[in-house]
């Protein structure tokens, strides 16, 4: 037996609008991942991309519960002797509030060709407007 493999239609792909005001990171990172990935949907297959474009507003007002704001860092390195860097959640969220969720959110889909292909079709913006207004994107209620 065969395994069935779905047609993907890409024109038919939809946009969902998140506002992230108050909602819990993680909570609505597993959501938007589910929607790139397609698991919503009755076509979903592990190694297709079938899902849909997310676009995420408010993001510097996304919350984390417990004492992550104070404790959680973010580190980068430079790839020079010395060059790691550590940003606290504080320090991020006033320099670049889009990559919390970016960050939250490519951690949770596959390491691979597909998941670059997928983190394509996230935008993430800081305040609540977005230029994609011209593709009429469905207003989802973030999980809080």
């Amino acid at each position: 037996m065969k395994t069935h493999l779905p047609k993907v239609n890409l024109d038919q792909r939809k946009w969902h609008v998140i506002d992230a005001d108050g909602a819990v990171l993680g909570r609505l990172a597993v959501q938007v991942s589910d929607i790139l990935r397609g698991k919503n949907k009755p076509v979903y297959t592990p190694h297709l991309d079938a899902g849909d474009f997310v676009v995420v507003i408010n993001a510097e007002k996304v919350r984390l519960t417990g004492k992550k704001e104070l404790a959680k860092e973010y580190m980068s390195y430079s790839g020079w002797k010395g060059g790691e860097k550590y940003a606290t959640v504080e320090q991020v969220r006033a320099k670049q509030p889009e990559f919390l969720i970016t960050h939250a959110v490519k951690g949770m889909i596959p390491k691979n060709r597909l998941g670059s292909q997928l983190l394509t079709k996230l935008k993430v913006f800081k305040g609540d407007k977005h230029p994609h207004a011209a593709q009429m994107p469905a207003v989802l209620v973030p999980v809080k």
